[in-house]
């Protein structure tokens, strides 16, 4: 069944071309044909070109708000066994949910779930192709897949070792093809799925959003200098290391862990209003759960073959006071520190660019611009590119990844660093991604997000160490980054 609620007037209901008597269970992606999906579903190949800027999509745009709350009620009717994934890109929101095929790709090799059944095969050459190939058999016409790549992934694409404590990660990828899908966009919603009750409780839900006020709760506190000790000494081994020539920018992290119980919806939706992402996320998948707001994307590829990385790299505060942020635009403008932190992560970007594109389709566009991303400010630039023959999706993703900007250069030196001083990062600096049938792929860099697993809730902050950086000044950058996201944080209701 497919289920078109449109912005204005009664929802209405078009039967689908598949037999209506068919359980959720027994329907595979295969079912989702073109014609299933109404003509006001819009494939990535429409959107993937926009450049989201803070211009573009403000944080007071009331209709991006209305997409935001309908996705985030959805999410809450999804049973608490089942999968979701809600991406929200440029103007359009997705909220996907339930198993029809899974894709998870692991140190050992590759496991598929399917209605057929579940196979599992060993690592080859090309582990994306792989996963590509995979969704191919499983996907059927029309498909379009939904989720998240750790960090801990860039080791095995680019031969470096894994950390020692990576077994306590779940999964190095995993996708899930839905068995429901809600896409909100500027026209109105589409409900892609075949059991009725699924369709009337994610209608009512997106229709009851818009009257609904964000839910509050308890006040939720962190130690935003939690382990500043600990990262004070990184920082400074890592510039002596920069010293000695062993890499020449490194991005190092710091967890801090949350205590108090967190509404993680809510706090998504909270924090969406205050936040100018480049794309956002709510998910729980494969064991992990986790609602971000990040600041760019790793890459943007559409199904036509042209794509862009947006690196950001150089950081100042955001204070909330327009002359104040100005001074504080114009000193990051200035700062060599930051000019030369940005440049070699542009010079980076570009050299994986030619990689897989035409030459002569390069171009950089937009240099050092300043962006606003919620309590931060950063320099962005945007590196293009159109897909050599025979290069796919899959392909820029596996030069462009991990953001060069999450993790340094050179980035197996770099990535090596990181593992010595921090371990396996998980989703931190990793993605969130929906790739479909056209071709076209969107993957967010993870960044300024919430994450629960295993018992623990932890925010995540880093920042880029060169030559010239200082651990204090690098310590604060990290608690600036973690505003975005500390600062609102819902506590569950407790009864």
């Amino acid at each position: 069944m497919s289920t078109t609620t449109e912005a204005a007037g009664p929802p209405r209901t078009q039967p689908a071309p598949t037999d209506p008597t068919r359980s959720a269970a027994d329907r595979t992606p295969a079912d989702r044909t073109a014609t299933d999906r109404t003509a006001t579903d819009r494939t990535a190949t429409d959107r993937t070109a926009t450049d989201r800027t803070a211009t573009d999509r403000t944080a007071t745009d009331r209709t991006a708000t209305d997409r935001i709350a309908g996705a985030t009620a959805v999410a809450r009717t999804v049973p608490d066994s089942d999968p979701y994934v809600l991406y929200e890109r440029g103007e359009d929101v997705f909220l996907a949910a339930g198993t029809a095929a899974e894709i998870v790709l692991g140190p050992d090799g590759l496991t598929v779930t399917a209605p057929t059944g579940t196979r599992h095969e060993p690592l080859g050459a090309d582990p994306l192709g792989q996963v590509s190939a995979a969704l191919a058999e499983v996907g059927g016409t029309g498909w379009q897949a939904f989720g998240w790549a750790s960090f801990e992934l860039a080791h095995l694409l680019h031969g470096g070792e894994l950390p020692a404590d990576t077994g306590t990660l779940l999964h190095l990828l995993h996708l899930l093809l839905p068995l429901h899908t809600a896409h909100l966009h500027p026209g109105g919603v589409d409900v892609d799925t075949a059991d009725d009750a699924v369709a009337r409780a994610w209608r009512d839900a997106i229709l009851g959003a818009g009257h609904a006020a964000p839910r509050t709760g308890p006040a939720v506190t962190v130690d935003e200098s939690a382990r500043a000790e600990a990262y004070r000494g990184s920082v400074a081994a890592a510039v002596a290391e920069i010293g000695e020539d062993r890499f020449r920018k490194v991005i190092l992290s710091r967890t801090v862990p949350v205590t108090e119980p967190v509404d993680l919806p809510a706090t998504y939706r909270h924090g969406r209003a205050h936040n100018t992402p480049a794309g956002s996320f709510l998910l729980r998948l494969g064991g992990l759960e986790a609602a971000g707001f990040s600041p760019e994307t790793v890459v943007e590829v559409a199904a036509d073959g042209t794509f862009s990385t947006q690196p950001l790299a150089g950081t100042r505060a955001r204070s909330g006071e327009p002359e104040r942020d100005a001074e504080l635009s114009d000193e990051l403008r200035r700062d060599p520190k930051e000019i030369y932190e940005h440049a070699v992560s542009v010079q980076v970007a570009q050299d994986e660019v030619c990689e897989v594109s035409d030459p002569d389709a390069v171009v950089v566009e937009e240099f050092m611009r300043v962006v606003e991303r919620g309590s931060v400010q950063h320099l962005a630039s945007r590196v293009r590119g159109r897909l050599r023959p025979g290069a796919t999706a899959w392909d820029a993703l596996g030069r462009l990844f991990p953001a060069v900007t999450a993790s340094g250069l050179p980035k197996a030196p770099a990535c090596a660093a990181i593992s010595r001083h921090e371990g396996a990062r998980g989703l931190y600096s990793g993605a969130v991604l929906t790739v479909d049938h056209t071709g076209a792929l969107d993957a967010a860099l993870v960044l300024r997000a919430i994450y629960r697993a295993q018992g623990r809730t932890w925010l995540r902050a880093g920042a880029g160490i060169v030559g010239a950086s200082t651990p204090e000044r690098e310590l604060e950058e990290t608690r600036e980054k973690l505003r975005s996201v500390s600062r609102f944080l819902v506590g569950e209701e407790t009864t």
